[in-house]
């Protein structure tokens, strides 16, 4: 408690405490219970959920990460079931739904083994074979090359992801954006491969315009207008100087004192602070720009001096989006004026412009030679359909990105879990002793995914189920369930694919979770005392007190 001391367990009568059988029923129904609320959610024909928070703020969306992290959960198993679609978003931006729902079965099909007074330690030791083994099929026998090059084949792959969001109408679109960004912003460089949507493919969302305006600009767009009404609005083939010092005059760090004797010191201090404005003003102007980019403010008398140059003026620009503009347009971000050089001048961009969109001006630096950073242009209805469509967007980068680094696909639609589940019952059947059964219900779990996707559907989910079987057994291992009806279809046909990445990803997170719960076996918390006993003991002071 004090001086950042270890944290003492202290049981007393009013600590509630649980252990054994019961905890780990109880995390493997709260497990289920986050499942549930998801498993609409996947699929082309999924359900939007819509989530109210307490400011009465309003998101809609199927995304399984976006709809987690908006509800609040009391359960601690339920807390580490959201952690995996967080954890999934961040490593592979896709198959955040997926990971919930065949985590929340495996811990399903835990639980008759429990009520059956098998150790969970058992049951883990199966479950950590059947992981390793998954991950080998996928390796080994399921997954297919991918031609990088093949543009039409890239399409179809992020087509399969984006299908089953919101924005699924305007696919096509959405595709070819989701790669454009993508190879814009790819970069190799002594063999090392970089490709980093987060920093360099900014989303724009403007509302306004139609879904068809949405476009992925071949350079940079940032929400400002230059400084004084009277600078340049337009300028081809800018030379552009990017800067991370204000043009103000430097006031003094703390309280600062200065004596004047006489009234002529007052008009040298003005004239100072003037000279010193002038001379870093004549260090910009003397590279010949057309276009100031800085990070800070910039004085009146500073936008002058430019004005009077014919240098356009951009201020308080985020570090981000400067980043950005010295990538696309290959300037160098510069601390001093003083050591401003020719090679510092970014001269890449074929065009500077501020336009007016709504009520706001943004300025693009488009039409760049060798862009290697991107804004994406989103337009739409309203704010909530711009924020659904920028998350299906995001998933759709994310999909790129990985065919991009790791060119490798397995079937969509439920057939790749279909084979595994196959291949892992074929093999529990060679595995001695009890553990063979919790090797088998993984194999079973994993069916979790096609049933789903045909319960969405509204199909009778049995008879699908067995069909679908029989078509895996009969060696058909990329037939999976058509989303959109519910029926039988070969992926290969419709073009349905996914990442190989997502695929291990999620099987690993999803097992691994499953064990991590199982193996909890007691729950300590400790509860307020409501009010002073009656034996009159002093009650424990707060810690707002204790830090007093």
């Amino acid at each position: 408690m004090f001086g950042g001391s270890a944290p003492i367990l202290v049981l007393s009568q009013n600590t509630k405490r649980e252990s054994g059988r019961k905890v780990q029923v109880q995390n493997i129904g709260a497990g289920k219970a986050i499942a549930d609320v998801i498993r609409t959610c996947l699929g082309p024909q999924a359900m939007l959920k819509m989530l109210m928070d307490p400011m009465g703020g309003i998101v809609m969306t199927n995304d399984g990460n976006a709809i987690l992290r908006e509800i609040t959960v009391q359960h601690p198993a339920g807390k580490s079931m959201i952690e995996i679609a967080r954890t999934q978003d961040e490593e592979v931006g896709d198959g955040t739904t997926s990971v919930i729902v065949l985590a929340g079965e495996m811990l399903g099909v835990a639980e008759q083994f429990l009520e059956q007074q098998m150790h969970p330690t058992v049951i883990i030791r199966s479950y950590r074979q059947a992981l390793e083994d998954m991950v080998r099929i996928l390796e080994d026998k399921v997954a297919v090359q991918l031609d990088v090059n093949d543009r039409a084949k890239l399409v179809e792959v992020v087509k399969s992801c984006v299908g089953t969001k919101f924005i699924g109408r305007w696919a096509d679109m959405a595709c070819s954006i989701a790669l454009d960004a993508v190879q814009t912003v790819a970069l190799e460089e002594n063999g090392r491969k970089e490709i980093d949507i987060k920093r360099y493919a900014k989303v724009e969302k403007i509302p306004g315009g139609s879904m068809e305006d949405c476009t992925v600009l071949s350079g940079v767009m940032v929400n400002k207008d230059v400084t004084h009404p009277k600078m340049r609005r337009y300028v081809e083939k800018p030379r552009i100087v990017l800067l991370d010092c204000s043009l103000e005059y430097k006031k003094g760090e703390s309280q600062t004192n200065i004596e004047i004797m006489k009234e002529e010191d007052f008009t040298r201090i003005l004239q100072l602070e003037e000279e010193y404005i002038q001379r870093i003003c004549a260090d910009i102007i003397a590279v010949k720009p057309d276009v100031v980019f800085t990070e800070k403010g910039i004085s009146d008398l500073a936008q002058h001096f430019l004005l009077k140059a014919g240098i356009s003026a951009v201020r308080r620009v985020r570090k981000s989006d400067n980043n950005r503009i010295a990538r696309a347009c290959g300037a160098t971000v510069v601390n001093r004026t003083d050591e401003l050089k020719e090679e510092d001048v970014g001269t890449k961009a074929g065009l500077f412009e501020i336009k007016k969109m709504g009520d706001e001006y943004f300025c693009f630096v488009t039409e760049c030679e060798n862009p290697k950073a991107c804004t994406i242009l989103l337009r739409g209805a309203s704010k909530d359909v711009l924020n659904e469509t920028e998350r299906n967007l995001q998933d759709a980068l994310h999909v790129a990105r990985n065919i991009m680094m790791e060119p490798r696909l397995v079937a969509g639609g439920g057939a790749v879990e279909m084979a595994v589940s196959q291949a892992l019952a074929e093999k529990g059947k060679s595995i001695q002793g009890v553990s063979q059964w919790p090797y088998r219900a993984v194999a079973s779990a994993l069916e979790i995914i096609p049933r789903t996707l045909a319960q969405n559907c509204g199909a009778n989910t049995i008879r699908t189920l067995t069909a679908l079987r029989a078509k895996h057994a009969a060696g058909g291992s990329t037939w999976g369930i058509n989303g959109e009806t519910g029926e039988l279809a070969d992926m290969k046909d419709l073009g349905i694919w996914e990442p190989l990445s997502v695929k291990l990803q999620t099987y690993k997170t999803a097992v691994e979770t499953a064990i991590l719960l199982l193996r909890i076996d007691d729950i300590v918390s400790g509860s307020k005392k409501k009010k002073d006993d009656a034996g009159g003991a002093a009650p424990m002071p707060s810690e707002e007190a204790l830090k007093e």
